[in-house]
């Protein structure tokens, strides 16, 4: 198994000695340690998959560190390719960066520490294992899987090599979120009886008219495990693909993910089961799009915490009651207060909980200021991230049973031990979804 504990001066020349005739490149001064930089041999070198608006976004995050250097982008957008190894490139003052269509001869490369994976969702999990497979620690933007058994399969390689690995729901990495649950775990508010989580829903619409194939686009790469269908002018575009169910889950777990995350991290000593599951969805009428607009779901934990997550728009009440609310939020209810959290800030009731100042008996929670930082500092000391992938696919599956109620349109029941329904062959056979050949996990 390969390891990257040691990132000293000599296991980096090596690595960067045995890729110079394949990826011959200019070092910048910067490269060399110099203009108050990070010397190359401390450096942690990434490799990004997927680079387009939100690929780019959390690349910029790993550019912004001194300690780290990207040297590798991938992409089946070749204009979007081109761009964002200019960009790299620009940044260092050099043309180290190198560009792939194949993910697989990226992760190949010794000389990479850590991947980026921010392609489509129905890509996430294939590209990863295969990172993690190549001895590669691995920042994936949520969510993880299109199915269960895909997520399981993360987490056993993941545990398998002995990977750090970083999930996207960087809202972890924000002081209010870690305040709202630290008030929760620390029973500011009492005792926690219910959960409110909701997200921005689903879109409809999408030309489903076939058209031909754009000269920059790998649509059969793009496609990769989805099924095979004509392309359609909507069908790739960051518009649309994650609300079509071939390629993504919907905003219910896209978006979802977020709140649902900080629910579950807030909640963490109350997620026994069994759990039950119940629900509502609105779905498309219309064009390429077939995943849920808006849902309406409850989960009934075995601790007795109840959590309804809804698509926006969510309920009036909650509105009224929390005065200051956005498309996506938290609130925990309990015996004696709430507290509500989105990224427009914090608020609670009753307001002196804000000014809690906590004592060293109190719990203080795994405390990140920067989700890439984070990944970056674990990669070096080899502890676990402050979302780590037995977290990521918790969160993940709420996201799914979610969806499978919502579109079985009866109540379920969950087993969170077994990972599976209760006494249900037709629930549970969503758990698995098939790819298309020569994918597989």
């Amino acid at each position: 198994m390969k390891t990257r504990n040691d990132l000293n001066r000599r296991s980096f020349l090596k690595r960067a000695g045995g890729a110079a005739a394949a990826f011959p490149y200019i070092v910048s001064s910067a490269a060399l340690g110099k203009a108050g930089a990070t010397a190359a041999s401390e450096r942690i070198t990434v490799g990004c998959i997927g680079v387009g608006p939100q690929g780019t976004a959390v690349m910029r995050g790993f550019l912004g560190q001194k300690d780290a250097q990207v040297v590798a982008v991938c992409d089946v957008k070749s204009n979007v390719l081109q761009n964002r190894q200019e960009l790299v490139n620009k940044h260092y003052q050099g043309t180290g960066c190198k560009a792939y269509k194949d993910f697989r001869e990226l992760v190949a490369r010794d000389d990479i520490d850590a991947c980026l994976v921010a392609t489509c969702d129905h890509w996430h999990v294939l590209t990863s294992l295969a990172a993690v497979r190549e001895g590669k620690d691995v920042y994936m933007e949520k969510p993880m899987g299109l199915s269960v058994e895909e997520d399981q399969a993360m987490r056993k390689a993941v545990q398998r090599y002995g990977r750090i690995f970083q999930f996207g729901t960087q809202q972890r990495s924000s002081r209010n979120f870690r305040f709202a649950c630290e008030l929760v775990q620390n029973g500011r508010i009492g005792k926690l009886h219910t959960i409110h989580v909701w997200s921005p829903g689903s879109s409809q619409g999408g030309d489903p008219t076939p058209a031909p194939v754009p000269k920059w686009l790998d649509y059969d790469r793009w496609l990769g495990p989805a099924p095979e269908k004509p392309y359609t002018k909507d069908r790739c575009s960051n518009r649309l693909w994650w609300f079509i169910s071939d390629y993504a889950i919907g905003f219910i777990a896209g978006w979802g993910i977020h709140p649902v995350d900080i629910a579950l991290w807030g909640a963490s000593d109350k997620l026994q089961g069994p759990w039950e599951i119940t629900g509502t969805g609105t779905f498309p009428t219309k064009g390429v799009c077939d995943t849920a607009m808006n849902w309406d779901v409850t989960i009934k934990l075995g601790s007795g915490v109840k959590i309804r997550f809804t698509g926006d728009p969510y309920p009036q009440e909650w509105k009224d009651r929390y005065g200051r609310t956005t498309s996506h939020g938290t609130a925990f209810e309990g015996s004696e207060g709430w507290v509500h959290v989105d990224r427009g800030g914090i608020n609670a009731y009753p307001k002196s909980l804000l000014a809690t100042k906590w004592g060293p008996n109190d719990i203080h929670m795994y405390e990140s200021r920067h989700h890439q930082r984070n990944f970056l500092d674990c990669v070096k000391s080899r502890k676990p991230s402050i979302c780590p992938v037995e977290e990521a696919v918790q969160g993940d599956i709420v996201c799914m049973i979610s969806d499978a109620a919502i579109r079985l349109k009866r109540k379920l029941t969950w087993d969170p031990k077994k990972e599976q329904f209760v006494n249900d062959a037709e629930a549970n056979q969503r758990l698995t979804r098939s790819m298309r050949s020569p994918w597989h996990l």
